[in-house]
């Protein structure tokens, strides 16, 4: 007798809206159109010479913030095109908010008060923090929506608002400086006494962290959410909100202190914004430490569970030793070797993420389908990146220490010579037996060309490892059954 299958066969298909290229369409055309007009409106107020000599110098410190926030971003680095977004966003879509609603606000102000100068004043300092961090805040909030994959700690929350960020204030410094070039040309004045020349120094010289400084409040509060676990609706609702707040605050105490007297805004530079950028900095470079710890306690359960090699738990926590493994590849196997190589440092680092959200209880549903996802992208490029971590280990490995009288040397694996041996005792709490023996050297790169042949003696492979591709499929480890949270043992290949 036949059954009826427990799911439909053929799932509804998604309403034309949900395509993917639909939203992408979309998107693009928007930020396409405030692009064009954000343009127009710019280039109105400041003249064709005026755009361009902004255009050149907002175009200065641009690489520099987003070089800072690339760097940030290197222990598990998100897509490009979040990047792009972020940054098309910030210069075309909040800035055109920003310029439609300020001048609407203070318009209407101006008009219900009868009192421009007190109009300016408080579009300054409260219409344009709230108008501008709202809509820069606005691409955070789509990238932790949408890209909820990519957006797991405070240094994606940082990364995303910092870049987000960079992109409206070289739009807002096009602007200014544009404006400060017309005046110049008004008046005559040219050289260190003009007013371009002080717009320059004062907004990109001395201050170009500042826009990325506020709105970097923001990201936090939506990193400290993304940590948080889902039983916590009330907290991930009020943290990014919380932290809004702030870069409003802050935002607001900048524009005013220009109405603090004659040195209100050397003040609150030198009492209040350089000392929040270096907390701020410091906040984010122990959380980047942070994550490479996460990557060596993490990693070593996969170590055991036969899916990586012994050392590149600690290979993979060292940002070192990370690029000297991409530069080791690129030097003997080429430029797609090393691309192979940071993927699998990134998939390696991804995978280490998701494990501790799983042993902590925030893991989604999808954690199992996640886990797959990334020990086969690791697999399929172990053959590439494990000899070129091999070579970064051997490279930053401390010198072996000689053994105290009687004591031996414990916990060292054979073929390496340096302590990054697990014992039984260190991991008990994942439900693995310590591996009897040890793990010989990965062999080097051969048969690439480039004029570096193998070695003459070759390399002993180990048992475990698993036949070159396409037949890897077949002698891989056993994929984990049981979510880590439960403290339950990833099976070992036999």
């Amino acid at each position: 007798m036949a059954t009826c299958p427990p799911y439909p066969t053929n799932p509804p298909r998604p309403h034309w809206w949900q395509r993917g290229w639909v939203r992408y369409g979309a998107l693009t055309t928007l930020l396409a159109i405030s692009g064009l007009v954000i343009l127009a409106l710019v280039r109105e107020q400041t003249g064709t010479q005026g755009f361009l000599v902004g255009l050149g110098l907002a175009v200065l410190p641009v690489p520099l913030l987003m070089a800072a926030f690339r760097w940030l971003d290197r222990v598990e680095p998100g897509p490009w095109r979040n990047l792009v977004f972020c940054f098309a966003w910030g210069a075309c879509a909040a800035a055109l908010i920003a310029i439609i609603a300020n001048s609407f606000a203070t318009r209407w102000i101006a008009t219900a008060t009868a009192d421009p100068a007190g109009a300016d004043t408080l579009g300054a300092t409260v219409i344009a923090p709230v108008v501008e961090e709202s809509a820069k805040a606005a691409a955070v909030l789509l990238v932790f929506l949408f890209r909820r994959r990519d957006f797991t700690g405070i240094v994606d929350g940082v990364v995303t608002a910092g870049v987000t960020a960079t992109g409206f204030a070289f739009t807002e410094n096009i602007l200014y400086l544009g404006n400060a070039f017309g005046t110049d040309q008004l008046t005559g004045d040219s050289g260190f006494a003009s007013v371009t020349a002080a717009t320059f120094f004062v907004r990109v010289v001395m201050s170009p962290f500042a826009h990325p400084l506020f709105t970097v409040l923001t990201g936090i509060g939506f990193g400290i959410a993304a940590l948080s676990t889902g039983r916590h609706h009330l907290r991930r609702a009020l943290l990014p909100l919380a932290g809004l707040l702030l870069a409003m605050g802050m935002h607001a105490l900048w524009n005013g202190s220009a109405a603090f007297g004659e040195y209100g805004f050397l003040a609150v530079y030198g009492a209040f914004m350089v000392p929040c950028f270096g907390l701020l900095t410091w906040l984010v470079i122990w959380t980047r430490q942070r994550e490479l710890r996460t990557v060596r306690e993490e990693l070593p359960a996969y170590v055991m569970a036969g899916w990586l090699a012994p050392a590149e738990p600690h290979t993979l926590a060292s940002m070192h030793a990370r690029r000297l493994a991409r530069q080791y590849a690129r030097r003997h196997a080429g430029k797609q070797a090393a691309r192979a190589v940071a993927q699998y440092e990134a998939y390696a680092t991804s995978l280490a993420f998701l494990r501790q959200r799983g042993r902590k209880g925030r893991a989604g549903p999808d954690f199992a389908v996640r886990e797959r996802e990334l020990l086969d992208a690791l697999w399929h490029r172990r053959d590439v990146a494990r000899p070129a971590l091999d070579h970064a280990a051997r490279a930053t490995a401390p010198p072996p220490v000689a053994p105290w009288p009687g004591y031996g040397t414990p916990g060292s694996h054979a073929g390496y010579g340096y302590g990054y041996g697990y014992a039984a005792a260190a991991y008990a709490g994942y439900g693995y037996a310590a591996r009897p023996g040890g793990f010989a050297p990965v062999a080097p790169y051969g048969g690439y060309g480039h004029g570096h042949p193998a070695p003459a003696a070759p390399a002993f492979t180990p048992a475990w490892v698993p036949a070159p591709f396409p037949a890897h499929a077949r002698n891989r480890p056993a994929y984990p059954s049981a979510h880590p949270a439960h403290h339950q043992p990833l099976p070992r290949r036999p």
